[in-house]
């Protein structure tokens, strides 16, 4: 095994939520929003992890832990043998909503443990494994590096280009009670489509794509629109069609389907939109069918992953990880 500078101190990554897709661009647009998960990570005796918060009911507690997992992932592609760790997990990024918690976890996990061994891996090798453990590049990209991420993955190796968010763009994120996971989202979609609807997609998310390079947000109503996944979606998320068809006659730029969903996502001018009218839209029309949601506004993140290293000198190094990360927010940064 290779010999590596392995930290004595403990780790702590602050990392940001995504949303995917953005309409058209299924697999390959991820922005990176306001919403954050935590990942601290120390050399241990025994493996342990704490869980801390409302948002990880059913993770793993033992060594299949995602967190765990990626993080040996991450020593053996360094060449280090480091079995055993002290890891705790904050996230306030609800589970199976289409924010990203998956990627997030990962990404959390790739930097902790890259941090911990002193950086032996390049961002571009994170990205690689982020991408593979994913099986698309867009949320883990976004969470990666913050700010609006294209990519495109062909199975072997994946490639981003990063753009700077449009300064004027709010989001509301309108997440349901209940939970769809990515893989029943994908199991609705059709194995074929029509070339009519393939190039349908392909120039609305040339044109999705261009519009947030260059800050026209007067086109993203009509650059949103897709044929390739949301409209098989919809089935499964009551009240969906309603609100991506009449968001801009509400006062949004356009809407979407976050990454599988269930989360809706409506974009918002910070200086034209009236906000109370495109949430009270929202409410009214998920309430109208029954489904009881949770709306929030986020800004874009234009950041990736903030680190810290807790180390014998912190004022907080004899805390517990549960401990670190209930104030984790003021201590990592914003």
């Amino acid at each position: 095994m290779r010999n590596a500078n392995i930290k004595s101190g403990r780790v702590v990554v602050k990392v940001p939520s995504s949303t995917a897709n953005l309409g058209p661009g299924f697999d390959s647009l991820g922005m990176a929003l306001s919403l954050f998960a935590w990942v601290s990570m120390a050399p241990a005796e025994k493996t342990r992890i704490t869980l801390v918060g409302d948002n990880l009911q059913g993770v793993a507690e033992d060594k299949t832990n995602l967190v765990y997992e990626v993080a040996q992932a991450v020593f053996n592609k360094a060449g280090i043998e480091l079995p055993e760790l002290d890891i705790g997990i904050r996230s306030d990024i609800p589970l199976t909503r289409g924010l990203g918690s998956s990627a997030s976890a990962i990404v959390g996990a790739l930097v902790a443990a890259n941090t911990l061994i002193g950086q032996a891996l390049t961002d571009d090798e994170l990205f690689q494994m982020a991408t593979a453990l994913e099986k698309h590049p867009d949320n883990v990209g976004a969470s990666l590096f913050g700010g609006i991420v294209v990519a495109a993955w062909d199975g072997l190796r994946a490639e981003y280009i990063r753009i700077e968010p449009p300064a004027l763009l709010d989001v509301l994120v309108a997440i349901p009670e209940f939970e769809l996971s990515t893989k029943k989202a994908r199991n609705v979609l059709p194995e074929q489509i029509s070339m009519k609807d393939a190039v349908f997609n392909v120039t609305h998310s040339s044109l999705l794509t261009a519009a947030l390079a260059t800050g026209r947000l007067d086109l993203l109503g009509h650059a949103m629109r897709d044929r390739l996944h949301q409209p098989y979606r919809a089935s499964l998320i009551p009240g969906m069609e309603k609100i991506l068809h009449e968001a801009t006659e509400n006062g949004a730029l356009g809407a979407v389907l976050s990454g599988a969903g269930p989360t809706l996502l409506l974009l918002a001018d910070s200086e034209n939109s009236d906000k109370r009218i495109i949430e009270a839209f929202v409410k009214k029309v998920m309430d109208n069918e029954g489904i009881t949601i949770t709306t929030r506004w986020l800004e874009p993140c234009l950041h990736g992953p903030i680190v810290r290293l807790v180390d014998e000198n912190d004022a907080d190094y004899k805390l517990e990880p549960g401990q670190l990360l209930r104030s984790a927010e003021a201590e990592v940064g914003a």
